[in-house]
């Protein structure tokens, strides 16, 4: 249950790293450029997908059976 909490976190700080960029080029007056949240958002996607893999891999969170 706590591994669906990380995750859940960290899709939530991509989004949101996401939207303060883009209110970063919006405005364009602050001290951060936009790239700074931009590669938060690179570094919390790749956590993200390393973690599903991580917890996939070791049983953790189970797959959906293949239909075929």
């Amino acid at each position: 249950m706590i591994i669906k909490f990380v995750l859940l976190l960290l899709l939530a700080m991509v989004l949101i790293s996401l939207f303060r960029a883009l209110f970063q080029l919006v405005r364009g007056q602050t001290h951060l450029p936009a790239s700074h949240y931009l590669g938060r958002r690179v570094l919390f996607s790749v956590l993200l997908v390393a973690l599903l893999l991580l917890a996939m891999l070791g049983g953790l969170l189970t797959i959906n059976p293949s239909p075929f």
